[in-house]
């Protein structure tokens, strides 16, 4: 499997903690974040990762360099900003396979990637989402799936209630995304998923796996005094 890691970005509400390094980086028991996810995918049997980087991306190569442990990785590097979906479009240039991993290098998700990947590949889906159940979708927009897993639509922010959130980890076909995704900077949510979910065939892969977004400072700080789930990635 080969895994496309987004981390690009400015960590722009982190600061108020004096945290000035790309998100990714913030330290967790005094590891960079990033490393976590790449233990992780690791684990779950990942073997080649392209780094999507910009904002002081120097401190993410010093410091893990040409490769972690016995993956490779290659750097996408932003000369300006892409968005979410362009970043993706440039680092499928660095990818050889159809099915591609994408997760997000300041989120961490634990889901069965081998599992989600091979329901991916059985469903012959376009785009397949790690989704999660919450009791609260104050803060998240929304899925909307038909009784088959098939996302039909996304929802706005709306209030509070119960629903299926996006996890931050994809599965998609390289043609699919390169076909029918713009050039330049793009937002993957509104020019890509939204423009074509009436359309296209995209999945939902629900998981009950420990899920934490570092964006916000007091998730951030969450996540210190030796979580748990994060150890096992240390």
């Amino acid at each position: 499997m080969e895994a496309i890691i987004l981390a690009g970005g400015f960590g722009t509400r982190l600061k108020s903690l004096g945290l000035d390094v790309p998100k990714p980086m913030v330290p967790v028991e005094e590891t960079p974040f990033l490393k976590y996810v790449m233990n992780f995918l690791l684990q779950n049997g990942v073997q080649t990762c392209v780094l999507s980087v910009g904002y002081k991306w120097e401190k993410i190569k010093n410091h893990f360099g040409e490769e972690f442990k016995e993956i490779p990785l290659i750097y996408s590097v932003e000369d300006k900003p892409l968005g979410t979906g362009g970043a993706i479009r440039e680092s499928l240039n660095y990818c050889k396979q159809d099915n591609v991993l994408v997760v997000n290098g300041d989120t961490f998700f634990e889901v069965d990637l081998k599992e989600m990947f091979d329901y991916h590949k059985n469903l012959n889906s376009n785009f397949t989402i790690a989704s999660k159940l919450v009791k609260d979708l104050s803060r998240y927009g929304r899925i909307i799936e038909d009784d088959r897993g098939k996302i039909i639509d996304f929802e706005e922010k709306q209030g509070s209630g119960k629903g299926l959130i996006n996890g931050g980890i994809y599965c998609l076909s390289k043609e699919y995304f390169l076909s029918n995704s713009p050039t330049g900077n793009f937002s993957l949510e509104k020019d890509f998923l939204g423009r074509w979910v009436k359309e296209a065939n995209y999945y939902t892969f629900k998981s009950s796996g420990y899920f934490i977004d570092i964006g916000l400072p007091e998730d951030y700080l969450l996540v210190q005094n030796k979580n748990k789930t994060l150890m096992k990635y240390a």
